[in-house]
């Protein structure tokens, strides 16, 4: 008898110990909260559709996909990730206003139990980051710009908003035209604020003031036609233009002949979108990435095979 008692103990004991070590039942996806930089940009209107197309492919057309636009402005961000919180969001798809400053927002997102991921720029807090190689986009860009101008001349950078994406472009920049002591940086702080208009308003100053720029770059194509209408503006005809994102409205500008934008380093935001709904679902179910950060590389695209290029994965 004591003999069996005990054997029932040890069996209670291993079931107790298996039920302890099953993993939970699978978290379903119901619902995803987006706050993106701007919607008057393609890039982010593609990283709404990329992440909404694979959301529902993995929870299905009821799923709950909310798309806003912080307009780059932090505390705006902070209210609308309060608001996802409040309407219990599984998900919240984050293209952080300020990398660091986002940090207490993620935090609430973690006690309310909300997968967080980055996407396209950091957000310090963040359970994962999905991102194109920055650093690698704003290298390609200015090697590009290096061989046009054979190693000797003057260039700017025109800047953008303060963000991770932004900074490493320009720190990948920077790399290149170290390597050609020859080219002379005229000015690296003028913000373009990621917008046609703002590029536009920032080259026309930037000309006025350093009147013998022979290239420029810009973090991002809206900013890059921008500068290519103030060049036009002031008659300039002789500038290279370099860029990062390969959207359509830059696909036209390197087919056109009288554009001064010769290159892109292309992202795909619609691919990038859809990879961080992929790492956040894998979250929910429990499994953790491998890698806190998943970099996307990226294509420049030129005057030369711009024939070849296939776009964004959907437009």
């Amino acid at each position: 008898m004591i003999k069996k008692s005990a054997l029932l103990a040890a069996s209670a004991l291993v079931a107790l110990t298996a039920a302890t070590l099953a993993p939970a039942s699978a978290a379903e996806l119901k619902s995803v909260g987006i706050t993106v930089g701007s919607l008057g940009n393609p890039f982010f209107v593609q990283i709404a559709k990329g992440a909404e197309a694979k959301a529902k492919e993995i929870g299905g057309p009821g799923v709950t996909v909310t798309v806003v636009s912080s307009d780059y402005d932090l505390n705006k961000q902070s209210t609308q990730i309060d608001n996802f919180i409040a309407s219990g969001v599984d998900m919240v798809l984050v293209n952080a206003a300020d990398p660091v400053a986002i940090e207490p927002a993620m935090v609430r997102l973690k006690a309310a139990g909300i997968v967080a991921v980055a996407v396209d720029v950091s957000a310090k807090g963040a359970a994962a980051t999905v991102t194109t190689n920055n650093i690698e986009a704003g290298e390609k860009a200015c090697d590009y710009i290096a061989q046009k101008m054979n190693g000797k001349g003057s260039m700017v950078i025109m800047n953008g908003p303060p963000v991770s994406a932004v900074i490493d472009r320009v720190t990948g920049c920077k790399q290149a035209i170290a390597k050609t002591p020859d080219i002379k940086i005229l000015s690296d702080n003028q913000n373009g604020k990621g917008s046609r208009e703002g590029g536009l308003e920032v080259m026309i100053g930037l000309l006025t003031a350093f009147p013998d720029i022979d290239a420029v770059f810009a973090i991002n194509d809206p900013q890059a036609i921008g500068a290519d209408l103030a060049a036009k503006q002031l008659n300039r005809d002789d500038l290279i233009i370099t860029s990062v994102d390969g959207a359509p409205d830059i696909e036209g500008a390197l087919k056109q002949s009288g554009s001064l934008i010769q290159a892109s380093s292309a992202q795909d935001p619609y691919a990038m979108a859809q990879k961080a709904v992929e790492v956040g679902n894998e979250i929910l179910q429990g499994k953790q990435p491998a890698q806190a950060t998943t970099l996307i590389p990226a294509e420049l695209i030129t005057r030369d095979n711009i024939a070849q290029y296939k776009g964004w994965t959907s437009k």
